[in-house]
């Protein structure tokens, strides 16, 4: 393993979890100072509701589409034109946009040096909203929802593009997503269009608070939602999970089970509270159109949330004070959710795909695990866990060259299996369960959309 690594992860791992390392050189740190500078100049726009001005240069969704876009170009130009600027855009309509709108996403490319199709996406979206959702005209400051995540992915940029990985990533700041998420929509048909195979993407969307309306306190943890069935699951897929499992084995959740590993051993950093389930309860993320199309997608959000500071006109009433505004923001805090974003990106970008795989042990006292071959990947392990376990428990198989495994002695009724991938410098990809739908891929290839 090489002897960087550590200096861009500062991350030790769970015994229980695979093991990635990066190819690259001393990065700069995440800068909370640049990160407060990003909300506030975010802030500084007034509002950035999806229907207000495209055109004025200081105030509305246009200027601060176009402020970012400004940062991600200087943060190109410091890697030697590294990064490629892609602005996808179309109109759209919905409940939340009577009258078309054009819509625009703002999208930085670090192409891989061996794998370039492979791609993980970090993404936020810019627009912010009041009280009344369809109001593009008063001050919307939306400096935790999502002028953090924003802020994040525009830090992720600076400090991963000073690297080189085999695989691509992807940075990208969305528009539209308070109207119906439509940002997030436009960004995963670019994908799909694009024929990315995207490993991972995550979404993050309100991540820079540590206080809660009720008063709790909670600056440990941050929450990582992901879906348990598929999204894209099929009637037969849907039958096969019920006859041999997969309902809590989506790549998602693998994906969630992965980076909470990965969190687990960073010296006063984060812990990961997996949340099982899509988003928070009736609400939603621009993460959700990848999984409808079935990408591995995860969700990043706050430990806990506060209520008087989102989707708030700004006020003082019976002596509370509304509006999302960064004096109510915890920056240290932010910077830890944005390191361990920085430490997943690097990992992937590193690690091979995971690969699909399956496990035969029916009517026998022995389980064959089978998977295929992926690109970059130099061996494989075999994982177990029993069934009712949460995390992936023992690691029964490592360093296997072939693509097959008999576990002897090992009823597989009272086991779920995985296989993860390892490259020859050490990186390692989550583990892909061995299950129907396990796979990090949809389940049919998703139809490309103009």
């Amino acid at each position: 393993m090489k002897p960087q690594v550590m200096a861009l992860l500062a991350f030790g791992l769970a015994a229980s979890a695979p093991v990635s390392s990066v190819q690259a050189s001393p990065p700069q740190q995440v800068s909370q100072d640049r990160l407060h500078a990003d909300v506030d100049r975010l802030v500084a726009f007034g509002t950035r509701h999806t229907l207000s001005s495209q055109v004025d240069r200081k105030r509305g969704i246009g200027a601060a589409r176009r402020w970012a876009e400004r940062e991600l170009r200087k943060t190109s130009k410091l890697c030697g034109g590294c990064l490629t600027i892609e602005l996808p855009e179309r109109m759209v309509t919905g409940d939340r946009i009577k009258t078309p709108v054009r819509l625009v996403d703002v999208v930085a490319i670090q192409r891989g040096t061996e794998r370039p199709d492979e791609v993980v996406i970090v993404e936020a979206h810019i627009d912010s909203r009041v009280t009344d959702v369809m109001d593009a005209e008063k001050d919307a400051p939306g400096a935790n929802d999502d002028g953090s995540g924003t802020a994040l992915v525009l830090e992720a940029a600076r400090v991963l593009s000073q690297q080189r990985f085999p695989t691509t990533i992807v940075y990208a700041v969305v528009s539209g997503e308070e109207q119906g998420l439509f940002g997030g929509k436009l960004l995963a048909d670019y994908a799909a269009q694009a024929h990315w195979t995207v490993k991972a993407v995550l979404n993050n969307d309100i991540v820079g608070n540590s206080h809660g309306s009720d008063g709790l306190v909670d600056d440990g943890h941050v929450r990582v939602f992901s879906e348990g069935p598929r999204a894209d699951a099929t009637d037969d897929l849907r039958s096969a999970q019920r006859r041999d499992g997969g309902e809590n084995d989506s790549p998602s959740r693998n994906l969630s089970r992965w980076i909470a590993g990965l969190a687990s051993g960073q010296p006063g950093g984060l812990e990961v509270r997996q949340v099982w389930r899509a988003d928070r309860m009736g609400r939603g993320g621009d993460h959700l159109p990848f999984e409808e199309q079935g990408y591995p997608a995860v969700r990043f959000s706050v430990a806990v949330e506060n209520y008087d500071k989102q989707h708030q006109d700004v006020r003082t009433q019976n002596g509370i004070q509304y509006g999302d505004t960064a004096d109510a923001m915890d920056f240290a805090y932010l910077a830890k959710v944005t390191q361990l974003n920085v430490a997943a990106l690097a990992a992937l970008a590193a690690a091979p795909l995971p690969p699909v795989a399956t496990a035969k042990a029916a009517v026998q006292t022995y389980t064959d695990v089978s998977w295929n071959a992926v690109p970059g990947a130099a061996s494989y392990s075999v994982w177990r866990r029993r069934t009712d376990a949460p995390g992936w428990q023992d690691r029964v198989v490592q360093d296997v060259v072939a693509t097959s495994a008999r576990l002897e002695g090992v009823r597989g009724d009272d086991w779920f299996f995985g296989v993860s991938a390892r490259a020859a410098d050490g990186s390692e990809s989550p583990v892909a369960s061995a299950v129907p739908g396990g796979g990090f891929a949809p389940t049919a290839p998703p139809a490309s959309k103009p």
